[in-house]
Protein backbone atom coordinates (compact mmCIF):
# COMPACT_ATOMS: atom_id res chain seq x y z
CA UNK A 1 0.00 0.00 0.00
CA UNK A 2 1.41 3.37 -1.04
CA UNK A 3 1.40 6.30 1.34
CA UNK A 4 -0.61 9.28 0.21
CA UNK A 5 1.46 12.16 -1.14
CA UNK A 6 0.83 15.37 0.88
CA UNK A 7 -1.01 18.18 -0.89
CA UNK A 8 0.82 21.22 -2.17
CA UNK A 9 -0.88 23.27 0.55
CA UNK A 10 0.29 20.86 3.26
CA UNK A 11 3.87 21.04 1.95
CA UNK A 12 3.66 24.86 1.81
CA UNK A 13 2.22 25.05 5.33
CA UNK A 14 5.03 22.83 6.61
CA UNK A 15 7.57 25.13 4.96
CA UNK A 16 5.96 28.19 6.54
CA UNK A 17 5.95 26.46 9.93
CA UNK A 18 9.65 25.67 9.59
CA UNK A 19 10.45 29.23 8.46
CA UNK A 20 8.44 30.78 11.31
CA UNK A 21 10.18 28.55 13.85
CA UNK A 22 13.57 29.57 12.44
CA UNK A 23 12.73 33.29 12.68
CA UNK A 24 11.22 32.97 16.16
CA UNK A 25 14.38 31.21 17.32
CA UNK A 26 16.38 34.13 15.86
CA UNK A 27 14.44 36.57 18.06
CA UNK A 28 11.73 37.88 15.75
CA UNK A 29 8.11 37.89 16.89
CA UNK A 30 5.17 36.83 14.78
CA UNK A 31 2.67 39.59 13.99
CA UNK A 32 0.46 37.73 11.51
CA UNK A 33 0.48 34.89 9.04
CA UNK A 34 -0.87 34.69 5.50
CA UNK A 35 -1.92 38.34 5.20
CA UNK A 36 -3.99 38.74 2.04
CA UNK A 37 -5.26 41.84 0.33
CA UNK A 38 -9.00 41.83 -0.36
CA UNK A 39 -10.24 41.10 -3.86
CA UNK A 40 -8.73 39.27 -6.77
CA UNK A 41 -5.31 40.00 -8.18
CA UNK A 42 -3.88 41.30 -4.93
CA UNK A 43 -1.05 39.85 -2.98
CA UNK A 44 -0.23 37.74 0.02
CA UNK A 45 2.49 37.90 2.63
CA UNK A 46 3.38 34.57 4.18
CA UNK A 47 4.67 35.96 7.47
CA UNK A 48 4.70 39.42 8.99
CA UNK A 49 7.27 39.54 11.79
CA UNK A 50 8.78 42.21 14.01
CA UNK A 51 12.53 42.29 14.50
CA UNK A 52 14.09 43.19 17.84
CA UNK A 53 14.81 46.75 16.68
CA UNK A 54 11.12 47.32 15.80
CA UNK A 55 11.50 46.78 12.06
CA UNK A 56 8.42 45.25 10.47
CA UNK A 57 9.58 42.31 8.35
CA UNK A 58 7.51 41.03 5.43
CA UNK A 59 8.61 37.45 4.78
CA UNK A 60 8.15 35.39 1.65
CA UNK A 61 8.65 31.67 2.26
CA UNK A 62 9.72 29.51 -0.66
CA UNK A 63 9.64 25.73 -0.34
CA UNK A 64 11.39 23.52 -2.89
CA UNK A 65 12.20 19.84 -2.78
CA UNK A 66 15.49 20.29 -4.63
CA UNK A 67 17.87 22.89 -6.03
CA UNK A 68 17.06 22.01 -9.65
CA UNK A 69 15.79 24.91 -11.73
CA UNK A 70 17.57 27.39 -9.45
CA UNK A 71 16.09 26.30 -6.13
CA UNK A 72 13.77 28.18 -3.84
CA UNK A 73 15.34 31.65 -4.04
CA UNK A 74 15.30 31.69 -7.85
CA UNK A 75 11.55 31.07 -7.87
CA UNK A 76 10.66 34.63 -6.79
CA UNK A 77 9.81 36.48 -9.98
CA UNK A 78 9.51 40.22 -10.46
CA UNK A 79 5.73 39.79 -10.57
CA UNK A 80 5.77 37.93 -7.26
CA UNK A 81 7.88 40.69 -5.68
CA UNK A 82 5.41 43.32 -6.96
CA UNK A 83 2.51 41.46 -5.38
CA UNK A 84 4.34 41.18 -2.06
CA UNK A 85 5.13 44.92 -2.10
CA UNK A 86 1.48 45.67 -3.00
CA UNK A 87 0.29 43.58 -0.04
CA UNK A 88 2.83 45.22 2.28
CA UNK A 89 1.63 48.69 1.29
CA UNK A 90 -1.93 47.59 1.92
CA UNK A 91 -0.93 46.22 5.33
CA UNK A 92 0.87 49.46 6.23
CA UNK A 93 -2.26 51.54 5.54
CA UNK A 94 -3.61 50.09 8.80
CA UNK A 95 -0.69 51.48 10.82
CA UNK A 96 -0.93 54.87 12.51
CA UNK A 97 2.75 55.50 11.76
CA UNK A 98 4.86 53.68 9.24
CA UNK A 99 7.59 51.67 11.00
CA UNK A 100 10.90 50.80 9.33
CA UNK A 101 10.28 47.82 7.05
CA UNK A 102 12.16 45.24 5.04
CA UNK A 103 11.45 42.30 2.77
CA UNK A 104 13.05 38.99 3.70
CA UNK A 105 12.91 35.60 2.04
CA UNK A 106 13.21 32.28 3.82
CA UNK A 107 14.12 29.37 1.55
CA UNK A 108 13.20 25.91 2.78
CA UNK A 109 14.88 23.37 0.57
CA UNK A 110 14.57 19.61 0.80
CA UNK A 111 11.94 16.94 1.18
CA UNK A 112 9.68 17.88 4.09
CA UNK A 113 8.54 14.26 4.29
CA UNK A 114 12.01 12.76 4.80
CA UNK A 115 12.73 12.81 8.56
CA UNK A 116 16.25 11.45 7.99
CA UNK A 117 17.24 14.67 6.19
CA UNK A 118 15.31 17.69 7.43
CA UNK A 119 15.02 20.55 4.93
CA UNK A 120 17.70 23.24 4.97
CA UNK A 121 16.52 26.72 5.94
CA UNK A 122 18.22 29.80 4.50
CA UNK A 123 17.18 33.28 5.67
CA UNK A 124 17.87 36.08 3.20
CA UNK A 125 17.53 39.39 5.05
CA UNK A 126 16.56 42.43 2.94
CA UNK A 127 16.29 40.17 -0.11
CA UNK A 128 14.61 42.90 -2.16
CA UNK A 129 13.18 46.38 -1.71
CA UNK A 130 9.92 48.10 -2.57
CA UNK A 131 11.25 49.83 -5.68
Amino acid sequence: MRSKKPSTKAVGDAGEDRAAAHLLQAGLTLVTRNYRTPGRGGGEIDLVMRDRDGTLVFVEVRQRASATHGGAAASISATKRQRIVFAARHYLMRCATCPPCRFDVVCVQGDANDPSQPPAVEWLRAAFDAN
